[in-house]
């Protein structure tokens, strides 16, 4: 859906690179939150998970930092997730005020389990790029989120 916006051509185009650019993130988004809602996940609680699957335990406010969400909603997402006994919280030994947030091996055998059929999922949903236009749009991509 293009702008009907008249103002000049670079207000127009920027306006209209905005709009397909979000159209796109939220169609993905929603057909991968299908794929992970079929394993009883949100993408909060899969991005948790892979956090701590590749990077190891992490503090609470760390995993909020790492998966861009607020301190509250991260609070949820691993209340939500260790109600599943898919991570644990651990008082950090340092600063008692901190908690470290683990896998525990339910959930390190659980993301194992499902993480081929998310990537499956990605993996066809970018097919409709050839390999140099994904290695382009990475590049632009990380242009537009590293922009001060």
């Amino acid at each position: 859906m293009a702008t009907n916006f008249k103002g000049n051509e670079k207000e127009a185009n920027a306006l209209d690179v905005y709009i397909k650019l979000i159209r796109a993130s939220e169609s993905l988004s929603n057909r991968i939150n299908a794929v992970l809602d079929k394993k009883g996940l949100t993408i909060s609680q899969f991005s948790v998970m892979d956090a701590l699957y590749n990077l190891g335990p992490l503090s609470q406010k760390d995993l909020g930092k790492k998966i861009l969400r607020s301190g509250g909603n991260i609070t949820m997402v691993i209340d939500n997730l260790e109600k599943q006994n898919l991570v644990e919280r651990e008082r950090s030994q340092a600063d008692r005020r901190f908690f470290i947030i683990h896998l525990t091996r339910k959930g390190k055998t659980f993301f194992a389990k499902i993480f081929p059929t998310f990537l499956g999922s990605v993996v066809k949903e970018f097919s409709v790029l050839t390999i140099k236009e994904q290695i382009e749009f990475q590049r632009m991509c990380k242009l537009i989120g590293l922009k001060e």
